[in-house]
């Protein structure tokens, strides 16, 4: 009796690959709690892939896995508000972390976003003054595609260790708010924005990501954005102190020698009277009205042969002798002698002063006043005003007492490559924050179209 042929049960098929791992674009046709109202369209970052790639990886490979796993993982993080509805993670074990920094939980990347998730404070960029809509304006304005790929795959599941790029162009202007809540604005160049890091990965049976730690440099994004920096060029709008233009330095500089001499006069006459006082021989007055001069050496010849011809003319103009004093009057007016003598010579210090060419130079003055001596600079600001044409040519990194101002007309002139940053105090700054922060489904095109 021949014995039937026995037919082996065919093999258990290999469980599928979930939808997220064998596809980029996945999870954006699902059903799900949208952001925006639906789901973005990737279309323009993905033929900026294909087209620019580096890496062509074999379809199903670990590489080529992984690489679609974060590309689903990227678009539920920045569109899905709802977490139940993200795919790509085991919620209860995820957390993400930067450079060695703290674990952060899916709710907390779902509030921020992606960008401020990743990016520490600096002078370019601060999530602490970006919220999610502004920091998605911030970069997809300035580079509406952002591609991104795997190039090396160290290990597999269930620790999975990998090399990425993250590149694109930057078309438009970059527009941010940096870790002092100024406004940063670097002019665009057209160049390419190009970065790397390492990620490592754990993952679950499913191939979901439990913990994720990456590490790269954020400041290369934005040394690549402003290869130039922040030459800090801003329109100055003087207020207690100013500065003169080239056109008016000549005169400027007279005027400032006017007011310093005459200070330097003063302080002169004053370190003379107070170092000599005990020196200094009263004037005696005679019956018939003369008048004996001072033996005070510090007073100036050429300011005594004047104190004389000023006493000479008093003579002229009043004839009538002085009535006849006692010892004890005689005394007292020697004493005051001294101080009216002594204020002439001021008077006439000060009228002086007028003839700059006749005066000594700092260096000649044993106690000189420098320039930024509070009573000169008093008087300077107040006699001294600039030009309005010339305050709109003046550039300035900071200064005290100085309002710092960036226009657009500005902003125009600024090199591609170069950066510019505006005092977060000032409207322009507050109009353009407010707007930032707002996204509306009206925008929907920027998200959609644009990505």
């Amino acid at each position: 009796m021949a014995t039937a042929d026995v037919v082996p049960p065919p093999a258990e098929a290999a469980p599928a690959l979930p939808d997220y791992l064998v596809d980029p674009n996945a999870v954006l046709g699902d059903t799900a709690d949208w952001r925006y109202g639906r789901a973005p369209d990737y279309s323009n970052t993905r033929r900026v892939y294909e087209e620019t790639k580096t890496k062509s990886h074999e379809a199903a490979s670990l590489p080529n896995l992984v690489e679609n796993l974060v590309k689903n993982w990227e678009v539920e993080a920045s569109f899905k508000s709802n977490i139940n509805d993200w795919r790509t993670i085991d919620r209860p074990n995820y957390t993400f972390a930067i450079n060695g920094g703290p674990p952060q939980s899916a709710e907390h990347m779902l509030k921020v976003g992606t960008y401020n998730a990743i990016i520490a404070p600096n002078q370019y960029y601060s999530p602490e003054n970006s919220d999610f809509a502004t920091s998605h304006k911030t970069f997809k304005r300035m580079m509406p595609t952002f591609a991104w790929e795997v190039l090396e795959v160290y290990s597999g599941p269930p620790v999975v260790a990998f090399r990425w790029r993250h590149w694109g162009t930057m078309k438009n202007d970059y527009v941010g708010f940096n870790d002092k809540g100024e406004k940063v604005t670097a002019k665009a160049h057209g160049g390419a924005i190009d970065i790397q890091g390492v990620t490592i990965a754990k993952v679950d049976d499913r191939v979901r990501l439990q913990s994720v730690e990456t590490w790269f440099d954020p400041l290369e994004m934005f040394r690549q954005i402003a290869p130039k920096g922040i030459v800090n060029k801003t329109i100055v709008t003087p207020k207690d102190a100013t500065s003169p233009s080239p056109a008016n330095e000549k005169e400027s500089a007279v005027e400032k020698k006017e007011v310093v001499d005459a200070s330097l006069s003063r302080e002169k006459v004053s370190h003379n009277i107070e170092e000599k006082k005990d020196g200094l021989t009263p004037h005696i007055l005679s019956n018939d009205n003369q008048a004996v001069e001072s033996k005070n050496e510090n007073v100036t010849s050429e300011s005594s042969a004047d104190a004389k011809q000023i006493t000479e003319e008093k003579k002229d103009s009043s004839p009538t002798p002085l009535p006849e004093t006692s010892s004890q009057d005689t005394e007292e007016k020697e004493e005051d002698a001294p101080s009216q003598s002594i204020e002439s010579n001021i008077l006439i210090t000060e009228k002086k002063t007028e003839n700059v060419a006749t005066q000594p130079s700092v260096k000649d003055t044993q106690s000189p006043v420098p320039v930024n001596d509070e009573s000169t600079q008093q008087v300077f600001n107040k006699d001294y005003k600039l030009p309005a044409e010339e305050k709109k040519d003046m550039v300035t990194a900071s200064g005290a007492g100085i309002e710092e101002k960036v226009s657009a007309e500005h902003e125009q002139k600024l090199e591609p490559g170069a950066a510019v940053v505006e005092p977060k105090d000032s409207e322009e700054v507050t109009r353009v924050h407010e707007e930032m922060s707002r996204i509306g489904i009206s925008e929907c095109p920027f998200l959609m179209n644009r990505e």
